[in-house]
């Protein structure tokens, strides 16, 4: 009778261990912070294959992986609207610029500047996948360089906007999200009103979207957002403000008027947003701080050294012609040449342009106040603008940085609003699906961090530095992060807008 009755028991406790749910992991005990701003609550979330599966309490299954995470938070991953991360990724298929601070899926074509066609794009991504996801613009400039060529500086004919359009649709067709702008860049800031408004109306048809880099974020800030609103009221789609920014002394504390204009073009119908990253100085070519394309003109130098920046507060990223400047400023720049420093900027576009070589800089045009003004706005989402081998910190430190500073030094953002900034909101803002929050049948793109010791670390001088904090980050379900290292794994997907017939 004994030898029958522990059969019995041990059929029984085979039956229930048969009915016991497996998954391929399960992260416990985490504090889950699902991504819409909702109260963060302790619980344990299972991933199967490339979807979460359940999330509750599943203390009862059992998986190949068990993460025990107590103390820790669990998020969506983070999705950047606004990423240059594309910049050599097939070399650095790890990602770790992203993964590092917990970018799960980056959104590039942007500024105007896409690969074209996307199709062959998208297609080397399929077959030589990287770290993270990857959705795409098709860009303006792009489309622009590509029909008028070095004849760019004048107005567009009705028969190039034609075959602007035409190249845009194929690149929509192909699972680009819509149109960026970048009307502050060559070829870009030649075209008409008209012309950007024709190529967003054909956008708008095919079910995109308008994301851009506005004509101006300094001398003429309100005009060029005026045209982005125009952009939204005449053709109804989703319009966003790239890396939003108050650029110029004249502006600064403005943010509050920004923010009710904003506000009221979304209460007469017009669906803008916008995205904003956690730094007062941003990135790009010296020839931004002329508007006019005047480079030999010393007032209009002068005033940009003294109204959008300072010679001290411009750091020379990339130069061609010398690159003993790197990492040096303007100012000294300026001295090692014994020339003032309005004329040494002159001088450096006038090498550049001679060599045809690169050039880039990093300056401080903007105040902190504004700064988390406009990243407090409910309708912004974070960005970082950033690429794995800039001298920007913002490449590596963007997303851990609003973590450690808006949160848990300032109070500018409560936990669950600042991880909704950066998961469903970016999500929503761009139009990616099933992805930006911790919910049953979504993506498993999940970001496991410290919310006591998440930091960015990454400066203008060491821009590489590794954020502390990040303990574990899944992309479609496999682990591509981890103990400050790549895991060596490559599970990231194109994005592709759904395209309807």
């Amino acid at each position: 009778m004994a030898v029958v009755r522990n059969l019995c028991i041990f059929l029984v406790l085979g039956l229930v261990a048969c009915s016991r749910p497996h998954y391929d992991v399960i992260i416990r005990q985490a504090t889950i912070y699902d991504g819409t701003g909702a109260p963060a609550f302790v619980g344990d979330v299972a991933v199967l294959g490339n979807m979460i599966a359940q999330v509750g309490d599943l203390s009862n299954a059992t998986a190949d992986t068990i993460v025990e995470a107590r103390g820790l938070a669990l998020a969506p991953g983070f999705i950047d609207t606004h990423s240059h991360h594309d910049w050599g990724m097939f070399q650095l298929r790890g990602m770790q610029a992203c993964t590092s601070q917990g970018i799960t899926t980056i959104v590039v074509g942007q500024d105007g500047f896409s690969k074209h066609p996307l199709s062959n794009f998208f297609q080397a991504i399929d077959s030589t996948p990287v770290a993270v996801n990857i959705a795409s613009y098709v860009g303006h400039n792009t489309l622009r360089d590509s029909v008028l060529g070095r004849d760019f500086r004048r107005t567009a004919s009705k028969e190039e906007i034609d075959r602007m359009n035409e190249m845009m649709r194929a690149d929509l067709q192909a699972g680009a999200l819509g149109l960026s702008t970048g009307l502050e860049y060559d070829p870009g800031i030649y075209s008409t009103h008209e012309e950007v408004l024709s190529l967003s109306e054909v956008c708008a048809k095919e079910g995109g979207r308008y994301i851009s880099h506005m004509r101006s974020e300094d001398r003429f800030f309100w005009p060029a957002l005026n045209e982005l609103l125009t952009i939204g009221a005449r053709t109804g789609m989703p319009v966003q403000i790239s890396h939003t920014k108050l650029a110029m002394k004249g502006l600064w504390g403005q943010s509050g008027q920004l923010v009710h204009k904003l506000d009221s073009a979304r209460s007469a119908g017009i669906n803008v947003t916008a995205d904003v990253y956690p730094y007062t100085y941003w990135q790009s070519t010296m020839k931004v701080l002329f508007p006019e394309r005047n480079f030999q003109d010393e007032r209009a130098a002068a005033f940009a050294l003294s109204q959008l920046t300072t010679a001290d507060q411009v750091i020379i990223n990339n130069y061609s012609p010398d690159t003993t400047y790197e990492g040096k400023t303007l100012a000294e720049v300026a001295a090692l040449r014994k020339a003032t420093a309005p004329k040494t900027l002159m001088q450096l576009i006038a090498e550049v342009d001679q060599r045809n070589g690169d050039e880039s800089i990093l300056a401080v045009s903007m105040v902190e106040e504004d700064i988390a003004a406009i990243a407090a706005w409910p309708h912004a989402n974070i960005c970082s603008d950033g690429s794995a081998t800039s001298r920007h910190p913002r490449g590596f430190g963007t997303f851990t940085r609003v973590l450690r500073q808006y949160v848990r030094e300032q109070n500018v953002l409560s936990l669950e609003e600042a991880i909704r900034k950066m998961t469903s909101l970016s999500a929503a803002n761009v139009g990616i699906s099933r992805r930006g929050e911790i919910k049953v049948t979504n993506y498993a793109d999940l970001v496991l961090f410290n919310p006591a010791t998440v930091a960015d670390q990454a400066t203008p001088e060491k821009p590489q530095q590794i954020s502390t904090g990040i303990e574990g980050v899944w992309v479609n379900g496999q682990l591509v992060f981890q103990n400050s290292l790549p895991t060596g794994r490559y599970p990231g997907v194109v994005i592709r807008r759904q395209v309807t017939k």
